[in-house]
């Protein structure tokens, strides 16, 4: 059987495909990738290393070709290129034949207002019309997103947010790549919608585990939206990227990332790993 991989060389897939050579011998994983140069790690490795650009329709029929069960992890950019970058991959998916299309999404797609909700909601839609069994992993947030803030607060910096009492699932990547390859590798996984989430915490809930790792009180500073842009743009996010930082917040106070669900210790088959021993990873990479 053999299972691919869209964007194995990501932060994401490359944790996937990690979690899979646990399990699956080299020679039956595959791995579609823009720049194949960048996954010669994995072809060394016995990986089959196959030429897949989203931007290329023509490049993904080959590097489709014979699989059986697929991972078409979620493209970055605006919404217009990223639909259509999906849409090439789920066509070329039907015409190679493939058995099985897992994708990564976004929570409650089908009804969230969350910006980035449309592009997940458009994509599971096409995915569905082909009539190819699916499974969409509808990943909550990575507690990975908010290393610049934890690395702020070891420097004793406040925390600063405009979400306000709304709550997050954050649960480690690496949580959300294994559930990933668990149902590419399992059984009884056609046709499912999982919400993969940790428990929804506060962000002062959240900082009350951060303080506990690192030792010291976070002071957490709540503002509007347009002065959590100023200071975000004083502490250096890029212009072009501040709309997209202050509409996660928005969201977030709108309750789109407070979903209660047991979806990701049940795919894991295990607990989900405790956020303080995530954390203290991430502040331990911080001073590595």
């Amino acid at each position: 059987m053999k299972i691919a991989i869209t964007g194995a060389t990501g932060q994401f897939g490359s944790l996937v495909i990690e979690s899979l050579l646990k399990t699956v011998p080299e020679g039956d994983l595959v791995v579609s990738v823009r720049n194949p140069d960048k996954a010669s790690d994995l072809k060394a490795r016995g990986v089959e290393v196959r030429h897949g650009d989203f931007d290329k329709p023509e490049t993904l029929d080959e590097a489709f070709a014979g699989v059986d069960r697929l991972l078409i992890v979620s493209s970055d950019g605006d919404n217009e290129t990223r639909i259509r970058q999906h849409k090439a991959a789920i066509d070329a998916a039907a015409k190679a034949g493939v058995g099985f299309i897992a994708y990564t999404s976004v929570g409650h797609a089908e009804k969230s207002e969350l910006f980035l909700a449309e592009v997940h909601r458009v994509t599971e839609d096409a995915i569905r019309a082909t009539g190819i069994p699916y499974s969409f992993l509808r990943n909550n947030w990575y507690m990975e997103n908010e290393i610049g803030s934890i690395q702020g607060a070891v420097a004793g910096a406040p925390w600063v947010t405009s979400a306000g009492s709304g709550k997050v699932g954050w649960a480690a990547r690496g949580d959300y790549a294994e559930a990933a390859a668990n149902v590419l590798t399992g059984k009884g996984h056609e046709n499912s919608v999982y919400e993969l989430s940790g428990k929804p915490l506060t962000q002062e809930e959240l900082t009350g585990i951060i303080s506990g790792v690192i030792g010291k009180e976070i002071k957490v500073l709540q503002v509007d939206d347009e002065a959590y842009a100023k200071i975000m743009a004083e502490v250096g996010v890029p212009e072009a990227a501040l709309p997209f930082v202050v509409a996660i917040q928005r969201g977030i106070r709108e309750g789109w990332l407070d979903i209660e669900s047991s979806d990701l210790e049940n795919v894991l088959n295990r607990p989900v790993t405790p956020l303080a021993d995530v954390i203290r990873d991430l502040v331990n990479s911080l001073q590595a």
